[in-house]
């Protein structure tokens, strides 16, 4: 193209007078030309041609460009040339009747103007960004607005004045060239295959990253170097990152558009979602750099997928993951299961049992989840795999609650190791971090309850059989007469029974201990409930014993690494005060302080509390009862001990105030 526009103009002949509307010819020669720049043509022989070529063979031209080779070698600024040639055309078109020859003349002035502007231009990320060049740029940059600011002051002046190269539209040029050597840029940097991305698995993965990597590192030269050539007005780190926006995004469309394997979706969509999301970006290694962080517009840039396509592609990646973790959540039970039925013992560690199979449940659904805020734009749709835990602690309930029931020579070295499971998946499911939603929190956690209890039973039921006979003494004559010590009896032999938990985790030995502590409190309050003591010496020497329980009990479970449960203590000798008082208004302030600190403690359970003393009248039992309701707590939630009287069931008595009341 360069050796045919160099022929043509050859064969143009210098001719000693033109017609009036040959004055036109020359500007349209330079607009071809200047256009010819703005193409994927190769811009620096374009140059070479426009100085060697077209200045030489022009008539009347080698005069003016002498004068700006004089200027370039004597090093002025582009910013002196135009300001230069503005007076010029400001003194030539003052006259009526403007000289043709100064008119072409000057014209010819402006396009190699224009041509060194946009070689200056050109070179910006291209070139090194020495103080020279940057010294360039800036007057390049001072050219642009000087010749902007004319354009709009012949806006004001008659049409027939208008110089044929007016308005010359530098900065809309300016922008078209930055456009366009943004596609060039990142077009050579999706091809090219020496840029360092060898580790990457396929092509897309390797042509998205080197396109982002262009993207990252001309943003940064921009906002280093650049932007400081610029004025503040033209936004030039703003206009570069919109320009780079648009030409990712048409790649990576295209890219979408075809059939993208599982890793080739993820890796595009981690891309988009995350290191290029369209409201922040995450990922400090590009635009949430140092030195790009909070200069870009990112708000105004949008998402560079389309939503159909986002749409498209985060559907094919959730299923895909969704498979993995339900085949993976399967497999992994089943394999435990068998270990189970095999007859193997799980293995000691520390000196209990340990299941692994919590932990690896766990790192999964996190390594899940962790890529899906990665890869994904709606978090809560993380909630897809976080389902599959759901449904997988309803699996492995059912499981061991199965197991428990073939009760084989391993049960208890698999339940003591499953218990340590439950706490495992506990401690997650109630992380406040976590991506569970309430509800999910809630099913898993009814899962894990029902689970628990599964384990718990299995080592109690014996405890509860044996135990059962000493609560048979409580309340009767040779125990209120401290002749028969029921207690350190009952405390003895379940010592004893405790003594085969030792190689249970300890944080699961002590909540199991606490439900034993919880068991046995109800126990001795319940068969309280039944017993009938009319005398006073009887419910005073019943209180004094039943404080000196509490405190056996309560020295039984601290010793043996349960302090959780201290509180039922509490209980205990709090109902021992009410058994103990015999005045009306000190009972109904013990029974207002009991109600405030137990909430679940019932107008039942007061009515079962008032029955055991007898020496109350109907009027005085009706005035406590009353006195306790006006005084409860009216907001619940504050700070209280755990729920007790709520598991001590009064049937008989609800049955009676029923009757009383029909």
């Amino acid at each position: 193209m360069i050796f045919s526009l160099n022929n043509m103009f050859m064969s143009q002949e210098p001719e000693p007078s033109r017609a009036p509307d040959q004055r036109f010819h020359w500007f349209h020669w330079f607009h071809w030309c200047t256009e010819l720049f703005h193409s994927d043509a190769p811009n620096i022989f374009l140059c070479d041609f426009w100085q060697h070529n077209i200045t030489e063979r022009a008539p009347g031209l080698s005069c003016a460009e002498d004068e700006l080779d004089r200027e370039e070698q004597e090093d002025q600024e582009l910013e002196e040339i135009s300001r230069r040639l503005i007076i010029q055309e400001e003194q030539i078109f003052s006259h009526n009747s403007p000289s043709e020859v100064d008119e072409d003349q000057l014209l010819i002035d402006f396009e190699a103007l224009k041509m060194k502007i946009w070689m200056a231009i050109h070179n910006t990320l291209t070139s090194s960004s020495s103080s020279g060049q940057l010294d360039v740029l800036r007057s390049a940059v001072a050219s642009i607005q000087q010749q902007e600011a004319q354009d709009q002051r012949w806006t004001c002046r008659p049409d027939n004045r208008l110089p044929v190269w007016r308005p010359l539209n530098c900065v809309s040029t300016h922008n078209t060239l930055l456009q366009n050597m943004v596609a060039s840029r990142l077009t050579k940097a999706a091809e090219d295959e020496l840029s360092g991305t060898d580790s990457l698995s396929s092509p897309m993965k390797r042509q998205v990253c080197r396109m982002g990597k262009r993207v990252k590192d001309d943003l940064l030269t921009v906002a280093r170097t650049v932007m400081d050539c610029y004025p503040p007005h033209m936004d030039i780190l703003n206009v570069y990152a919109g320009f780079y926006h648009q030409r990712f995004s048409a790649q990576l469309t295209e890219l979408a558009a075809s059939a993208l394997g599982i890793d080739d979706c993820s890796y595009l969509l981690f891309w988009v979602n995350d290191c290029y999301p369209h409201v922040c970006f995450h990922l400090r290694t590009v635009l949430k750099h140092e030195d790009l962080d909070g200069k870009i517009k990112t708000a105004c840039l949008g998402s560079l997928l389309q939503h159909n396509h986002l749409e498209r592609l985060e559907e094919q990646y959730l299923s895909h993951k969704e498979d993995q973790v339900k085949l993976w959540l399967r497999t992994a039970l089943k394999k435990e299961e068998d270990s189970w039925l095999s007859g193997n013992t799980p293995e000691l560690i520390d000196t209990y049992y340990f299941s692994p199979l919590a932990a690896d449940v766990i790192q999964v659904i996190n390594s899940f989840v962790i890529e899906l805020h990665h890869v994904i734009r709606d978090q809560s749709k993380t909630q897809r795999i976080t389902a599959h835990l759901e449904s997988f602690l309803h699996s492995y309930e059912t499981s061991i609650k199965e197991f428990v029931r073939r009760n084989q020579g391993n049960t208890d070295s698999v339940i003591k190791a499953h218990l340590v499971c439950e706490q495992q998946f506990r401690k997650y499911v109630t992380d406040p971090t976590g991506s569970l939603s309430e509800q999910q929190q809630r099913r898993c956690l009814d899962t894990l309850s029902a689970l628990r209890d599964c384990g718990y039973r299995y080592f109690t039921c014996t405890i509860h059989g044996l135990l059962k006979v000493f609560y048979s003494h409580l309340w009767t004559y040779v125990w209120l007469d401290g002749e028969l010590p029921v207690v350190d009896s009952m405390l003895t032999s379940l010592s004893r029974q405790l003594m085969d938990l030792t190689d249970l985790n300890a944080a699961c030995r002590e909540s199991l201990m606490t439900a034993v502590h919880q068991d046995m409190v109800l126990q001795y309050v319940k068969r309280m409930m039944k017993t009938k003591m009319k005398k006073r010496e009887q419910q005073v020497g019943g209180a004094q014993r039943m404080k000196e329980d509490a405190q056996k009990i309560n020295d039984f479970f601290k010793d043996g690494g349960c302090s959780a449960s201290s509180w039922l203590g509490n209980v205990l000798c709090s109902v021992a005060e009410v058994l103990r008082l015999q005045d009306p208004g000190s009972v109904q302030l013990e029974l207002v302080c009991l109600a405030r600190t137990f909430p679940d403690l019932s107008d039942a359970h007061v009515s079962a509390l008032l029955s055991l003393k007898t020496g109350l009248s109907a009027a005085e039992v009706h005035a406590i009862r009353r006195s306790v309701e006006e005084n409860r707590l009216l907001d619940v939630s504050t700070d209280h001990s755990p729920p007790f009287f709520s598991k001590v069931k009064v049937n008989w008595i609800n049955n009676k105030i029923n009757q009383i009341r029909l």
